[in-house]
């Protein structure tokens, strides 16, 4: 293929696992902007639970994940079974994920008490994620399904039950977290039961397509029979990715434990900042998706010249849209917020200035985290997690957070501090990940040898 024919590829298949990915984000705007209208204190108790609720989510979603290389490898060489025997066991594992770590949703109260949260943000935290958290389930089985069908690129579908998830969360939000249409009033909670139906609505969708679609995968037939050699698999393959993903996750969510101590308006400050750059990055999660699917399919064809094509056709699209989200997050930053916050919030211009100072922040970064992102999926593809978890733990938490908690509070520079560390971390993960990808794995792959480790 030549590039041209390339790029074409990663946007028939990407633009939907985009789409689908700038809506899933659309369901945590919603809340967002919403729970801004509502109050600044449901607004920041929601900004530390949901981080809370993401960490777990993430960490989890590496066994679906898992699931994408897999799926595409096997897809390359027309192997149904591999392809129904990789789902089944992400799905085992995400389960069995998701029962181990419902107790930490329901007890959340004194954690967030114990990172240093205010009693009125921890009580109302941790009424939210009572709820939120039994979404956790179905959620992480959203995630296998979506996983799998996008390895056999059937990735318009998970963008429109994701779309429609949203559409769900929008109208469930404005009922329950207002009060309106005879609902009754519940803030914060009401934001927990909107996510809860999304997850179980959207699991409804992607269930019923792939039985549909593909009945001769038979996924549920005997489910309940255990695969030993593909359990280990994709848990060999999906604990580092979890745990990768869970180090990214971690630093942001510690940045919001940090900047809660520094107070309420700065946490909600640091909230809508997050949101914004989020969707940002998640086009950059989508690309990542593109190049994990032609990465699996390409080892599977044994064409590592295609690999090294693709690979080059999915950075330079990378390349082209982080420059344009920098140059909104210099130009534009408090453009974006005004959306967030209600025009009678006392503490709106507080908010305003804050938060336009991180996303300048954000402005320089942003390159860095788009590079690390994809730099991850063509590594995920070639089923290499090992390593690149080592990578990520030293770029993130030996090198970012201590950054961040200097520069924040000892040299006292705050949330632009604690910023400037996540800049450090990532700008280290994305130079560490492209490196082991061109020099290690490539060549790997091009002698004929194991790429994973």
């Amino acid at each position: 293929m030549t590039y041209p024919e390339h790029l074409r590829a990663i946007l028939r298949l990407g633009l939907p696992l985009i789409g689908g990915h700038v809506a899933q984000m659309a369901i945590g705007l919603t809340d967002t902007v919403m729970l801004g209208w509502y109050s600044v204190e449901a607004l920041a108790a929601v900004s530390i639970g949901g981080s809370f609720f993401f960490v777990l989510f993430i960490f989890g979603s590496g066994f679906a994940m898992a699931a994408m290389p897999l799926v595409a490898n096997a897809a390359a060489q027309d192997d149904a079974t591999s392809i129904r025997r990789a789902t089944r066991m992400a799905m085992w594992l995400s389960v069995a994920f998701g029962l181990i770590v419902l107790p930490i949703f329901l007890f959340s109260g004194p954690l967030l008490l114990a990172l240093g949260q205010t009693e009125e943000v921890s009580a109302t935290g941790q009424s939210y994620l009572r709820i939120a958290g039994l979404g956790l389930l179905p959620a992480l089985q959203v995630m296998v399904f979506k996983n799998y069908l996008a390895g056999l690129e059937r990735t318009r579908v998970v963008f429109w039950v994701t779309v429609i998830g949203a559409v769900v969360n929008a109208f469930a939000n404005y009922a329950l977290i207002f009060g309106n249409w005879g609902m009754p009033e519940l803030g914060a909670r009401g934001a927990a039961i909107a996510s809860v139906l999304v997850q179980v609505v959207s699991l409804i969708g992607v269930i019923l397509y792939a039985l549909r679609v593909f009945p001769d995968h038979r996924l549920f037939r005997r489910v309940w029979r255990p695969d030993v050699t593909f359990l280990s698999t994709v848990f060999r393959l999906g604990l580092p990715i979890g745990l990768t993903m869970l180090m990214e996750t971690g630093l942001f969510a510690a940045s919001s434990v940090m900047i809660g101590w520094i107070g309420t308006v700065p946490l909600a400050a640091h909230g809508i900042a997050l949101q914004i750059t989020s969707v940002f990055f998640i086009i950059h999660v989508g690309l990542a998706n593109v190049a994990t699917v032609r990465a699996g399919n390409a080892i599977g064809r044994n064409d590592p010249d295609h690999l090294a094509r693709g690979a080059k056709a999915v950075i330079a699209l990378m390349t082209v849209l982080a420059l344009a989200a920098m140059v909104l997050f210099f130009v534009v930053p408090k453009v974006m917020m005004l959306p967030f916050i209600d025009p009678s919030e006392p503490a709106r211009d507080e908010i305003l200035a804050i938060g336009a100072t991180l996303l300048m922040v954000a402005g320089l970064f942003h390159f860095a985290d788009a590079a690390q992102v994809v730099a991850l999926g063509l590594l995920r593809g070639a089923q290499d997690t090992r390593v690149p978890m080592y990578m990520a733990a030293f770029s993130y938490w030996v090198a970012g957070m201590p950054f961040a908690y200097v520069l924040g509070f000892p040299l006292g520079m705050g949330g632009v501090g604690v910023w400037l560390g996540l800049a450090l971390g990532l700008f280290l993960a994305g130079g560490l990940f492209m490196w082991r990808f061109w020099r290690v794995i490539l060549p790997r792959i091009a002698a004929g040898t194991s790429s994973a480790a």
